[in-house]
C-alpha cells in the first residue's frame, strides 16, 4: 500500500490556507454576515429566527450545529469555517469516485484518491470558497456522490443523497434528475452491450457522438420513447424526491426561500454562452489535451460542412445576445468581484463587442463537444448541456459560482494525458495564488476585499 502523500498534501495546504483565511478575515466578509449568524442563532438553539436575505435552505446551519455538538466547540468565525473546509478535503474522494464511474473502474482507496482527483479538486472556484462559509462545496460533494450512487445502480441511495443536496441549494434537484437519467443511460448501454441479440423495439439508439449527425437525433427520441418502459421504475425513488421538493415549493410559495425581490427567474439565454467561455478559460488546459491539440481543435471547428447552419445559430445567438443579455444591478454596482470588470471594461467597452464573441461562443462550444464527445456517444455528451438549461437559463446574475458544479461534471467526462493533468495543476496553482493572495493581503481602502 502507497502512502498517500499527494493527498496528505492537500489536506495540509487546505489547512493552512484556512489558518490564513481566519487570522486575515477576523470578521464575516460578503455573504457571511448572512450565513454565520443564522449558523450561530442555530447553535444556540434558536431554530426559529431566519434572516429573510438569505436565500437557500438549511442544510450548512444543520451541519455545523451537528458538529458543533460533536466537538463541543464554540461557533465562531473560525469554526465555521472549518465546518466548510471539511468538505473541501472530502471532496478528492467523491472525484475519484465520478472519475471512476464514468470509466468503469475501480475508485481508489478513501484516503488515497487519484492525483487526477486531487487537482480537479484544486479549480479555483472549488478551491477559493473551501474556506469561506459559503454553500458551494457541500453543495458539490453531495451531488458528486448522488451522481456516484446513481450511476452505479443505487438509485434509493442517490435519491436520498439528493434530497439532501438539496438543502445547500435547490437547483440540485436538477442535478439529481440529471445523476438518474446518467444512471439509466449507463444501465441502458451496459445492457446492449450484454445482449446484443435485443429486440429492435426495445433497441436504444445513441451513435458515437463525433460520428453522428443532425439525423441521428429524431432516432434517438424515437428510442427513448421505446425505452421508457425499462426506466420508468428506477425512477420510482427519484419520484419521492421530487414530491418533497414540490411540496416545498408549494409551501414556500416559490423556490427561492428570502430576498425573493433580487432573485426573480428570468429567461437568460447567455448565461449558457457565458458558460462556456468560463469552461474555455479556466479548463483550457483540459480542452486541448487530445491528440493534436490546438490545431486538431481549430481543424474540427473548420470542418462545419454546413455554413449555412452555422451562420443561422450566429445570427440566433446574436438575436439572443441583443434581447436577452441582462445587466444585472448587483453586477453592475459591486466592484470586489472579477465579473464587475470583465463587464465593464471588456464586454461594454464597445456596442459590437457582445456580437464579436458570437463566432467565440459557437467555436467553444463546439470545442468542448468535441473533447467531451472524444470517448462517449451522442447522449453521454448532450445530457449535461442538457441539464444545465433549467439550472443557468432562469439566472439573471452572472456568477462564476453557478457553473462550478456543470464544470466538474463536464471535467470528470474527459480523459487526459499526463502532461495535460501536469498544465492543469500548475494553472490552477497559478491561479489559487493570485486570486487567495489578492484577496487576503491586498484589501482595497473603502472597497474592500477582491474575490471570484
Amino acid at each position: 500500500m502507497t502512502f498517500p502523500y499527494q493527498f496528505l498534501a492537500f489536506c495540509v495546504i487546505s489547512l493552512a490556507v484556512l489558518m490564513q483565511f481566519n487570522h486575515v478575515l477576523n470578521e464575516p466578509y460578503m455573504d457571511e454576515p448572512f450565513h454565520i449568524p443564522q449558523a450561530q442563532a442555530y447553535c444556540k438553539g434558536n431554530f426559529y429566527t431566519w434572516d429573510p436575505k438569505l436565500t437557500t435552505p438549511p442544510g450548512l446551519y444543520i451541519w455545523s450545529l451537528f458538529l458543533h455538538y460533536a466537538s463541543s466547540l464554540d461557533c465562531s468565525d473560525s469554526f465555521l469555517r472549518l465546518t466548510v473546509t471539511i468538505f473541501l478535503l472530502c471532496l478528492p474522494n467523491a472525484i475519484d469516485r465520478l472519475i471512476n464511474v464514468h470509466r468503469h473502474a475501480e475508485p481508489s482507496l478513501w484516503w488515497s484518491p487519484s492525483s487526477e482527483s486531487i487537482v480537479i479538486s484544486t479549480f479555483p472556484i472549488a478551491w477559493f470558497f473551501g474556506f469561506l462559509y459559503y454553500t458551494e462545496i457541500p453543495s458539490l460533494l453531495f451531488v458528486s456522490y448522488t451522481v456516484v450512487a446513481a450511476m452505479s445502480g443505487r438509485n434509493w441511495l442517490a435519491a436520498l443523497i439528493g434530497l439532501l443536496s438539496c438543502t445547500f441549494r435547490q437547483t440540485n434537484i436538477v442535478w439529481t434528475l440529471y445523476a438518474y437519467a446518467a444512471g439509466q443511460l449507463l444501465r441502458l448501454k451496459a445492457r446492449q452491450r450484454r445482449n446484443s441479440k435485443e429486440s429492435k423495439l426495445r433497441k436504444f439508439y445513441d451513435p458515437p457522438a463525433l460520428s453522428a449527425s443532425f439525423g441521428d437525433l429524431p432516432k434517438v427520441i424515437a428510442s427513448a420513447f421505446r425505452i421508457l418502459p425499462d426506466v420508468i421504475v428506477p425512477f420510482i425513488p427519484y419520484a419521492g424526491t421530487l414530491a418533497v421538493f414540490a411540496a416545498f415549493v408549494i409551501w414556500n410559495g416559490g423556490i427561492v426561500l428570502g430576498d425573493k425581490s433580487n432573485h426573480i427567474p428570468v429567461l437568460h439565454i447567455p448565461q449558457m454562452y457565458y458558460f462556456i467561455s468560463f469552461c474555455t478559460a479556466l479548463g483550457w488546459p483540459v480542452l486541448i489535451s487530445a491528440r493534436g491539440g490546438v490545431l486538431r481543435l481549430a481543424k474540427s471547428n473548420g470542418k462545419c460542412r454546413r455554413i449555412l447552419i452555422t451562420l443561422l445559430l450566429c445570427g440566433l445567438m446574436s438575436l439572443s445576445v441583443r434581447f436577452n443579455t441582462i445587466h444585472h444591478p448587483f453586477l453592475l454596482s459591486d466592484n470586489r468581484h472579477y465579473t464587475f470588470y470583465v463587464w465593464r471594461r471588456i464586454y461594454m467597452y464597445r456596442p459590437i463587442v457582445p456580437y464579436a464573441f458570437v463566432p467565440v461562443y459557437l467555436a467553444c462550444f463546439w470545442a468542448w463537444f468535441s473533447r467531451a464527445g472524444r470517448d462517449q456517444t451522442l447522449l453521454q455528451t448532450l445530457i449535461l448541456p442538457i441539464f444545465c438549461l433549467p439550472v443557468l437559463l432562469p439566472t439573471p446574475l452572472l456568477e462564476p459560482r453557478y457553473f462550478l458544479i456543470p464544470y466538474i461534471l463536464l471535467r470528470v467526462q474527459v480523459r487526459v494525458p499526463k502532461w495535460a493533468l501536469t498544465a492543469e495543476a500548475l494553472w490552477y496553482a497559478f491561479v489559487n495564488v493570485v486570486t487567495v493572495g489578492v484577496f487576503l493581503y491586498k484589501p482595497r481602502e473603502g472597497v474592500g476585499r477582491f474575490m471570484w
